[in-house]
């Protein structure tokens, strides 16, 4: 019997994959701090090396956590509100469905 996972289940993991290495959780934090679209080069301004920037912006932007563009000779990049919404409910929902006993692991 082969078990289907939920679209929320897919979606979270989607997020949480791209959110598991800490210069893109350096990127989303930044981001995320910003009164408006971000235009420049998010290395001069994070500790995170100019080749693999992009690398991390992409994977953050295929998952929906953030959204750009390219405006030659920069890039502007922002949080994608809606996505950022909708993984913080899943991400919320998920953390609080454990229900840890007292028993348990002791």
């Amino acid at each position: 019997m082969t078990r289907k996972y939920t679209q929320q289940e897919e979606q979270l993991a989607r997020f949480t994959k791209a959110m598991g290495h800490p210069a893109r959780i350096a990127i989303l934090k930044f981001l995320a701090s910003q009164d408006s679209c971000f235009f420049g080069d998010i290395h001069d301004v994070l500790p995170i090396a100019k080749a693999t920037v992009s690398q991390h912006l992409s994977e953050l932007k295929d998952a929906g956590l953030i959204q750009g563009e390219i405006q030659p000779p920069k890039v502007k990049y922002c949080i994608n509100r809606e996505n950022w919404t909708l993984a913080k409910q899943l991400l919320n929902e998920f953390m609080c469905c454990c229900n840890f006993r007292k028993d348990c692991c002791q």
